[in-house]
C-alpha cells in the first residue's frame, strides 16, 4: 500500500519565532534605554542658581594664565544690613579689622568693591550675609568672645528672611556667610563643645567660609562650605625684605603658647600635648629657637628662619600658616589631618611640609634631610609672589588674592552644584 501524500509542515515553534526575531529584539533592547533617557522630564531648577550670562564651565583660572585682569564671573549680592549687624562692631574696636578672624570684615569690604557684584539681588547667583560675630572683645584674656554669635546670626536670618524673598527660595542654599573661628560655625574654641553644639540648623543649607577644615567627616564641616586663610595683614608682606633677600640664621623657628604641662585649667590637653612634646624634646637644642613669651616684633624672627613650626593649637589652623609664607619660611605642619586653602593654587606640598604628631621625635633629622636634598626648590616655589597673593585679603580686591580665589570657588561650587542636580533628575 502507497504511503499517504506527505503532510505539509506544521506551524513554526515558539522558539523558532523567537530565533527569527531575534535581531529585531536586540535593537528594541537596546535602543529602550536612550528612548527612557531622551523622553525624561526636563531637569529641575539647581538649588545653586546661575545667572543666565555665565558660562556653563569655569574660566576664571584660564583668565588668570592670559594675563587677563577680570575677577571670577559669579554674581553676588551682598545685603545692606543694618549697622548693628557689622559697622558698629567695627566702630567700636579697631581690632575688629585686623585680628585673626578678621576674615569676615575683609571678605565684606572686599565684595563692596567687586566689579561683578550683583547691584539687584535677582540677577544674583549668590546672597553674602556680612555678620561680624568676632567683634566682642569682652573676655579678660582679650579674645573675641563668640557667645553672642548664635544669636546674631539668627537674628540676621530672620531678618533677610522676612523682608527679602531670596532666602526662602532655597532656604539659604545660594546664601554665604563667613565662619573665620576656631571651628568654624560651631562658634566654639574646644572641640569637644563644639562638637556638642553642631552647626546651627538655620545655616546647615548655606555656604560657609571657614577657616576651619580636616579631612573626613566632621561635625563642624557637614555643610557646604570653602577653606579660607586666616586674615594676616597684606602688609606683612612688604614690611620685611623680600624673601629671597633675607638672611636666614634661625634654622627651626617657634614663637607661642607651649605648655610645661599640657593639660589645660579646663582638663583639656592642650594642643593633644604636641607643643609640650617640642618643648621637651628641643628646648635644649641649639638648632631650634623656641621662646614661649610674646615678643611684638616676631615677625622679624620668622623671616630670619629657615623653617617655621605650625603645630596645632585648639584647632589645627593657624595664622602662622600664613606668616610663614608671607615671610618666605617654609611651613612645617604639625597637625595630622588639616585641609588647606586653596590646595589647585597653593600646591601646598611643593610649599610646606607636613610632620605626623607622633613623629616629634623625628623632626630633626627629616629638618636636616630637607636641606641636604631639596631645600632650594621647595624655597624657590615657596617664594614665588603668587603663592603670598593668594593668602592675603586686600580691600580693594586684587585678581589672584584670598578674596579673588574665594569667588573662584564659589563658581567651582555653583558649577557641580547644576551637574549634581541635573543628573538626579534624569536618574529618577
Amino acid at each position: 500500500m502507497r504511503d499517504p501524500k506527505p503532510r505539509r509542515s506544521q506551524a513554526p515553534s515558539l522558539a523558532g519565532k523567537l530565533r527569527k526575531h531575534a535581531a529585531w529584539l536586540l535593537l528594541l533592547w537596546l535602543a529602550l534605554p536612550v528612548y527612557l533617557f531622551l523622553s525624561a522630564a526636563p531637569p529641575a531648577a539647581p538649588p545653586l542658581r546661575r545667572s543666565a550670562f555665565l558660562r556653563s564651565k569655569p574660566r576664571a583660572l584660564a583668565a588668570t594664565r592670559a594675563g587677563e585682569a577680570a575677577p571670577p564671573p559669579v554674581r553676588i549680592y551682598v545685603y545692606d544690613l543694618p549697622a548693628r549687624f557689622n559697622r558698629d562692631w567695627a566702630a567700636a574696636d579697631a581690632r575688629c579689622a585686623r585680628h585673626l578672624f578678621a576674615a569676615e570684615v575683609a571678605v565684606h569690604e572686599a565684595l563692596l568693591g567687586y566689579a561683578g557684584r550683583a547691584a539687584r539681588p535677582e540677577d544674583a547667583d549668590l546672597f553674602f550675609v556680612p555678620v561680624y560675630v568676632s567683634c566682642n572683645f569682652s573676655t579678660p584674656n582679650g579674645f573675641p568672645s563668640l557667645s553672642h554669635a548664635r544669636g546674631l546670626l539668627a537674628d540676621a536670618v530672620e531678618l533677610v528672611r522676612r523682608e527679602m524673598p531670596y532666602w526662602n527660595r532655597s532656604a539659604g542654599a545660594d546664601h554665604v556667610f563667613v565662619a573665620s573661628h576656631d571651628f568654624g560655625a560651631c562658634f566654639h574654641p574646644m572641640e569637644d563643645v563644639a562638637i556638642a553644639d553642631g552647626i546651627p540648623e538655620f545655616l546647615k543649607r548655606s555656604i560657609l567660609l571657614q577657616t576651619f577644615g580636616v579631612h573626613g567627616h566632621h561635625v563642624c564641616q557637614d555643610v557646604e562650605h570653602v577653606v579660607i586663610p586666616p586674615h594676616v595683614s597684606p602688609e606683612v608682606a612688604h614690611e620685611l625684605p623680600e624673601p629671597e633677600k633675607a638672611r636666614r640664621d634661625i634654622f627651626a623657628f617657634f614663637r607661642g603658647k607651649m605648655e610645661l604641662h599640657p593639660k589645660n585649667i579646663s582638663g583639656r590637653f592642650y594642643s593633644k600635648k604636641v607643643r609640650t612634646e617640642l618643648l621637651q624634646h628641643y628646648g635644649r637644642n641649639r638648632k631650634f629657637y623656641l621662646k614661649r613669651k610674646r615678643f611684638d616684633n616676631y615677625r622679624s624672627e620668622m623671616a630670619r628662619s629657615l623653617f617655621c613650626l605650625c603645630p596645632l593649637g585648639w584647632a589645627p589652623w593657624s595664622p602662622r600658616l600664613v606668616e610663614s609664607v608671607l615671610l618666605g619660611c617654609i611651613p612645617v605642619i604639625i597637625a595630622d589631618n588639616i585641609r588647606l586653602p586653596f590646595p589647585s593654587v597653593l600646591r601646598w606640598q611643593d610649599i610646606s611640609l607636613q610632620v605626623a604628631e607622633k613623629d616629634i621625635a623625628s623632626l630633626e633629622m627629616v629638618l636636616d634631610h630637607v636641606v641636604a636634598t631639596n631645600l632650594t626648590v621647595i624655597q624657590k616655589n615657596l617664594w614665588d609672589p603668587v603663592k603670598r597673593k593668594a593668602l592675603v585679603f586686600n580691600r580693594p580686591m586684587e585678581v589672584g588674592d584670598a578674596t579673588w580665589q574665594v569667588l573662584r570657588e564659589l563658581e567651582v561650587l555653583l558649577d557641580r552644584s547644576q551637574r549634581r542636580k541635573y543628573v538626579g533628575s534624569w536618574r529618577r
